[in-house]
């Protein structure tokens, strides 16, 4: 047994774990335990533009909260919450948050194209039959996945899908049927199975994106300085000729020398080639190539930091525009999964579903929002209470009743008040006759029968003034 045999055997007892295969000692993991460094390659999480949209749209998808809901002949009401909907909401498993876990599963779908979650499930037994039980959600690194379709019917069904996971950890193999694993993919898919990641797609513009940032960073190191060319007469053998370069570069290579005076010999004339990067369009070549892989995620520019052709006003448009044209898609292949797959046959024709609350997203500020909830009350589109339980305040009593305008009137009813005025006006005034006929009628007549002649009675005044004139 070689001496590095048996240092695998005694790091493996160490640490209880199966490292029998000679990849496992070559994970990176394993050898920062060991505190071996190695030179990584520069992959697309290397670029800024590239690890920018992908912390956007992961983040963007962690701080959405689900929601369950239930349709019913009265409208939708939030019914109480099932152990399945407490997973979502509360804690898909022992080691994650809802934010942490939906936040990996964002980042894998975005880096790899396709992202994978493990519904751990057991079988409860009742007295007539039984049902699943959800019992917590597990990621499962997209890298270690692969899907197989069984076109033959090797495992029981032609035409299947089957996802194969590989543990890097313990070499097990582990084969999960579609009813068991969450899959959401990118947009970019040519066979609606499989989603292609956004950097195979975008290879060689994030290459060259690495590329610019790796020269800048050489141009750094060496102090800003460019090449040089020395001139001397005579002529110098290879070794030579090494020897006086690695002299120059001593004097005048690296930020250590920024600064310091270059000495050099006589007859030799140092002349260095600058190379402007204003000349080479490096800055805009380098946001144009950021701009491009902003696009292909569907993040806007104000949200890669380029104000260049942003106003405050543009921005939240463009905040709305990413809503509508990026994360809208996102989101609804994450209900439509969660809810084929998470919910049970009797929950789904119950109406049961779960949404994310994409409200989160469009948050205003303290003044609009309150004159949203203002609007929203004295229209009576909601309740006082339930404006009040969104800004985290207490219930008041007879706030749950819905209170609008007394001018208002129901829409079907628009109108009838002008039908009475138009009725009052067509109908004949009634004629009023006295009750008695015996008593004096309102023109001063007293108990006028039919045929007599009716007697003018004179005022005492009028009787007064004719007698003076009489006399």
């Amino acid at each position: 047994m070689g001496l590095w045999q048996k240092f695998k055997n005694m790091v493996a007892r160490i640490l209880n774990i199966n490292m029998v295969q000679e990849a496992g000692m070559n994970e990176e993991s394993f050898l920062e335990w060991l505190g071996i460094k190695r030179n990584k390659s520069k992959g697309a999480m290397a670029e800024v533009t590239y690890f920018t949209c992908l912390k956007m749209m992961s983040e963007t998808i962690a701080k959405m909260p689900w929601k369950y809901y239930q349709k019913t002949d009265e409208g939708i009401e939030e019914p109480e919450l099932t152990d399945t909907a407490k997973l979502l909401k509360t804690r898909p498993n022992p080691f994650m948050t809802p934010t942490v876990f939906w936040n990996a599963v964002e980042m894998n779908r975005n880096h790899f194209g396709n992202a994978y979650v493990y519904v751990r499930s057991r079988f409860k037994r009742k007295k007539y039959g039984g049902e699943y039980k959800v019992l917590d959600l597990w990621i499962m690194p997209s890298n270690c996945v692969q899907i197989v379709v069984d076109d033959a019917g090797y495992f029981g069904g032609a035409g299947k899908i089957w996802y194969v996971y590989n543990d890097k950890y313990s070499g097990k193999q582990f084969v999960f049927g579609t009813d068991e694993v969450l899959h959401f993919k990118t947009s970019h898919s040519l066979d609606g199975i499989t989603g292609l990641p956004v950097q195979e797609i975008l290879k060689s513009t994030v290459e060259g994106a690495n590329a610019s940032q790796e020269y800048l960073n050489n141009l750094y190191q060496n102090g800003l300085t460019a090449k040089a060319t020395l001139e001397y007469t005579g002529d110098l053998n290879e070794e030579a000729k090494t020897k006086l370069v690695q002299a120059f570069e001593t004097y005048g290579a690296g930020t250590k020398n920024t600064g310091k005076i270059l000495p050099v010999p006589l007859g030799m004339k140092l002349t260095p080639l600058n190379i402007k990067l204003t000349d080479a369009q490096f800055i805009e070549l380098k946001k144009y190539s950021a701009l491009q892989i902003a696009a292909a995620f569907g993040i806007k520019p104000n949200q890669i930091n380029d104000y260049e052709k942003s106003s405050y006003s543009n921005s939240e448009m463009q905040q709305l525009s990413f809503y509508v044209d990026t994360m809208l898609f996102v989101m609804k292949q994450y209900e439509e999964e969660v809810n084929y797959k998470m919910l049970t046959d009797e929950e789904q024709d119950d109406g049961k579903y779960f949404k994310l609350n994409e409200k989160v997203l469009l948050r205003t500020d303290s003044k609009t929002q309150m004159e949203i909830f203002a609007q929203a009350v004295n229209n009576g589109i909601q309740k006082p209470n339930e404006c009040r339980r969104k800004l985290d305040l207490k219930d008041a009593e007879g706030g749950d009743q819905l209170i609008v305008n007394g001018n208002y009137i129901p829409l079907k009813e628009v109108g009838k008040q002008y039908d009475a005025v138009v009725a009052q006006a067509k109908e004949p005034e009634p004629i009023e006759e006295p009750d008695d006929p015996k008593e004096p009628s309102n023109d001063g007549k007293e108990g006028q029968q039919d045929g007599e002649t009716a007697e003018t009675t004179v005022p005492e005044e009028k009787q007064q003034e004719g007698g003076e004139e009489d006399a």
